[in-house]
């Protein structure tokens, strides 16, 4: 099933697998640097029990020796011998394609495998879960997290309708992010609110503090009263409006990537906040991995070169106009035990502005998407999902 050709020189090893006529390289100080034998990895945690200063700058595969998956290589100067798994080299090979090329999108704007970009036209079929039904069975758990992961958002049913409900939301995958806005905060009509959110007015669809850094990762939005006219939420999948944008001008794309906006929040007299980054947010390998866009809290632009300004607000006007386009909005009510959590880093999310009769009452909240990614790893595994 699997061979390997070793360089003259034993500094590369090739592994084949004549099953799907996939072969990759393999650098020796890579395979040294990757081994889980128990003198390289903790047994108990999988951490490195060593640095990479005590590999040998002069390291090389003296030997190799393979019966069916099991790889055995023997590294010089030492002679020591190392077994591995060919079959978890080759899913971690490196020796293959960009990621964008096996997306099949531009180098610069692709999606990491598995997310799923939307506009209105998911409002017939938005991907849905019971608090009962998740809080209680694991698989459905899991597909809840699978879905918030594909998505960047679902909403929630069947909740209880009390006073911080939403902590129990949260208590499903993973723990609060504390803010100066407290470990929850109300959404409702406020006199002089020290924020724009705690009126009934509308609101642009936008991503929450993107004057802090890091910036929470999620929101949970509880409701617990819905009486009043109006106050429909709105959610917009930013990465789509970043490759409708890239679409139309690349230009426009590459500027909003390559130079920072700047945020700021001072809403009292003990807070104030400020955060340096780019409105479309990528890795250094061209993966979207970010949106941040609130008009709210924009500062002035300070680091755009003069003889790019002008393009710059062509793009972020056009940015703009692309997330308020009811084509790429799914709306829906939230009545009371019902809550949605969005991927702060990717959806954008509004309402609908609502009467001052009747009532309207939300409590939010922020967490991390790194815990909601460990529950959804560890529920994989067990469940012999992923």
């Amino acid at each position: 099933m699997y061979k390997f050709q070793l360089s003259e020189d034993g500094a590369i090893l090739a592994l084949s697998n004549d099953t799907n006529g996939v072969t990759a390289r393999f650098h020796a100080i890579w395979l040294r640097d990757n081994a889980y034998d128990e003198g390289t990895r903790s047994s108990g945690n999988g951490q490195r029990l060593i640095t990479l200063g005590d590999i040998p700058t002069d390291l090389f595969i003296a030997r190799a020796d393979i019966d069916g998956a099991a790889l055995d290589l023997t590294f010089g100067p030492a002679g020591d011998t190392i077994s591995y798994d060919a079959k978890w080299l080759m899913q971690r090979r490196y020796d293959r394609a960009s990621n964008a090329e096996i997306s099949g999108e531009p180098a610069r704007g692709w999606l990491a495998e598995g997310m799923q970009t939307w506009n209105a036209a998911l409002t017939s079929s938005i991907p849905t879960a019971q608090f009962d039904t998740v809080a209680a069975d694991e698989t459905a758990l899991y597909g809840w997290l699978d879905d918030l992961l594909r998505y960047g958002f679902v909403p929630l049913s069947g909740g209880p309708i009390e006073d911080g409900a939403l902590m129990r939301v949260i208590e499903l995958f993973g723990y609060v992010r504390e803010t100066n806005y407290g470990r929850q905060f109300e959404v409702r009509t406020e006199v002089n609110p020290s924020n724009l959110a705690f009126t009934g007015l509308a609101l642009q669809a936008h991503t929450d503090n993107p004057y802090r850094d890091p910036v929470p990762t999620l929101q949970v939005l509880y409701c617990l009263e819905s009486s009043a006219a109006g106050g429909d939420s709105i959610v917009v999948d930013g990465f789509a409006a970043a490759q409708r944008l890239r679409a139309e001008n690349t230009a426009w794309f590459d500027v909003l990537a390559d130079h920072c906006a700047r945020f700021e929040y001072a809403g009292d007299g003990t807070t104030n906040l400020s955060a340096r980054r780019p409105m479309i947010d990528l890795q250094p390998d061209g993966e979207l991995v970010g949106v941040r866009f609130n008009n709210r809290s924009s500062a002035a632009i300070t680091d755009v070169p003069f003889d790019k300004m002008q393009l710059y607000y062509d793009a972020y006007r056009r940015f703009g106009e692309i997330i308020d386009d009811t084509a790429m909005q799914v709306r829906f009510r939230l009545d009371p035990g019902e809550c949605f959590i969005v991927d702060n880093t990717r959806v954008l999310h509004a309402r609908s502005g609502y009467s001052g009769a009747g009532h309207r009452w939300l409590q939010g909240a922020y967490a991390d998407r790194d815990s909601l990614q460990s529950r959804w790893r560890v529920l994989g595994r067990r469940l012999q999902i992923a």
